[in-house]
């Protein structure tokens, strides 16, 4: 009996310790509406990139949209100048990440980079795959430079391959063979 009275408050503590533990290790609620972020990137040939981003890396077209000059203007994007919008995505649901690419027909004004290092800003992108090979394969066909001396082997299982879009923003792919 004395065994009894001494568990017992344990026994009424030890749920009410776990409940506070659990509550504790709860995320904090996030500001955001979404857990993705849609990317815009501007392109020196709009053709050139499209060609890139949907015949090499396989993206797919679902949807875009025009910005006219007086909204480009009180957004803040542009100083009144308009602008057609394509948004691209690896796979077509509301949780993939929109690649939303646009151009001005401009040449860009920094330099075309070699390596990572050579400017500041977004300079390059990973996408994990689940087989390199059909990436391998259209990276060929449509005569992509493969950087450094990729394909290389990342571990036992997967595959790293480096190569830039046509603005020379690098791609990182990584999967397996």
């Amino acid at each position: 009996m004395k065994n009894l009275k001494t568990s017992l408050p344990l026994l009424v503590l030890l749920p009410l310790v776990l409940i506070i533990v659990l509550s504790l290790n709860k995320p904090a609620p996030s500001d955001f509406e979404r857990g993705i972020i849609e990317i815009g990137v501007i392109v020196e040939d709009f053709e050139k990139s499209y060609d890139f981003y949907v015949n090499v890396l396989g993206m797919t077209k679902t949807g875009g949209f025009d910005v006219d000059g007086e909204f480009g203007k009180r957004s803040g994007l542009s100083d009144g100048v308009p602008f057609k919008v394509a948004i691209l995505k690896l796979k077509d649901n509301d949780q993939a990440t929109q690649w939303k690419i646009m151009s001005f027909d401009k040449k860009a004004k920094h330099p075309y980079p070699k390596f990572i290092q050579d400017d500041t800003g977004v300079q390059y992108v990973t996408i994990f795959v689940k087989s390199m090979k059909p990436f391998v394969e259209r990276i060929k066909k449509h005569h992509v430079k493969f950087l450094g001396e990729t394909p290389t082997k990342l571990d036992e299982k997967r595959q790293f391959v480096l190569i830039q879009d046509p603005d020379g923003t690098f791609i990182e792919l990584i999967g397996p063979e």
